[in-house]
């Protein structure tokens, strides 16, 4: 039983890593870009509230446990705190690691949910 888990775990690999997989992307590099004003306007404390009030309640939290209806609670501080860390990531032009990684979850339609086409 181990080893067919291991193999329908390299196959939904195999497929995600095929259907994802963009030409090139490894070769591209961020170049200079040399300006008299930021090509975006920084982020303002004011668009990360109005994004932290759109959030949609009662769905599942990313891979970050944190819940929509926790960032609401927190108000202003919550506010706060996420604007400094969006402006410290905006002037290193740098992102966490965490935030590089993604959760996928296929949702089969009709038929054999081991059938990575379907």
């Amino acid at each position: 039983m181990v080893a067919d888990s291991h193999s329908i775990l390299a196959k939904w690999r195999n497929h995600f890593t095929q259907l994802l997989h963009v030409h090139g992307v490894s070769n591209v590099r961020q170049t200079d870009i040399h300006t008299a004003e930021p090509v975006v306007p920084e982020l303002s404390a004011f668009e990360v509230e109005l994004a932290i009030e759109k959030l949609k309640s009662h769905k599942s939290p990313g891979i970050d446990p944190i819940p929509a209806e926790l960032m609401k609670a927190g108000s202003r501080t919550i506010c706060y705190e996420i604007h400094k860390v969006t402006i410290s990531m905006w002037n290193k032009e740098e992102l966490p690691e965490e935030w590089k990684e993604s959760i996928i979850v296929p949702i089969c339609k009709k038929g054999n949910n081991m059938d990575c086409s379907n």
